[in-house]
């Protein structure tokens, strides 16, 4: 948010004006004191305080700004929805527009390479430490649900050949799904293999 000058007597009586104006409370906002003021002698050659004060930038105004910028430059219209735990720790973010599958991408590519560029730009301007989630349309739910689905198709051929299966290379994310789905499972066992980008799950028989 851009700072606005506030001149009154005094300082104190300046910010107080500008916490009025800006709708906020004292531990929200920041200024900066351009002059002190002085109360003359007897009134003569009185001079008042002036000060430029502004909202503090909060989290979710970060998270907001990059990704207004984003999609300014890919034209596209989006509403930007943002929910903050109370712990502060994470940020759920909701998009919502008339073409999401463009910001999805294939198996959620776009839209996973759109988190970690958010992240990465919200972890330059605050200290502490925040998670940021990207969703739209409901998509990490939907594509939890079909891994957890493949996980126990790949897990009955598993049984059924006594064949180990390579699935399709996966980020963490969705390699913990098929693990957590099969960890249960008294008859297979799951590890990861290869390198990034191309590491993948591999389901196995588990031995007698």
């Amino acid at each position: 948010m851009d700072f606005i000058e506030i001149s009154m007597k005094t300082v104190d009586e300046a910010v107080t004006e500008g916490l009025i104006k800006l709708g906020t409370t004292s531990d929200k906002i920041e200024y900066e004191v351009i002059e002190k003021g002085s109360p003359g002698f007897f009134g003569i050659g009185s001079k008042p305080a002036k000060i430029r004060i502004r909202k503090k930038s909060t989290i979710e105004d970060h998270v907001r700004s990059f990704l207004n910028d984003v999609f300014r430059a890919m034209d596209m219209q989006v509403e930007i929805l943002i929910t903050k735990s109370e712990d502060e720790k994470n940020i759920d973010v909701e998009l919502k527009g008339s073409d999401m599958g463009v910001l999805i991408g294939k198996r959620g590519q776009t839209l996973d390479s759109l988190q970690y560029l958010t992240n990465l730009a919200v972890g330059k301007q605050v200290s502490e430490y925040v998670k940021v989630k990207i969703d739209t349309e409901d998509y990490r739910k939907r594509r939890k649900e079909t891994l957890e689905n493949l996980a126990k198709n790949i897990a009955y051929k598993v049984k059924r050949t006594k064949r180990s299966v390579s699935l399709e290379p996966m980020n963490p994310f969705e390699r913990r799904i098929i693990h957590s789905a099969l960890q249960g499972d008294r008859y297979v066992n799951t590890h990861s293999e290869g390198d990034e980008p191309y590491r993948h799950v591999v389901v196995t028989l588990k031995r007698n």
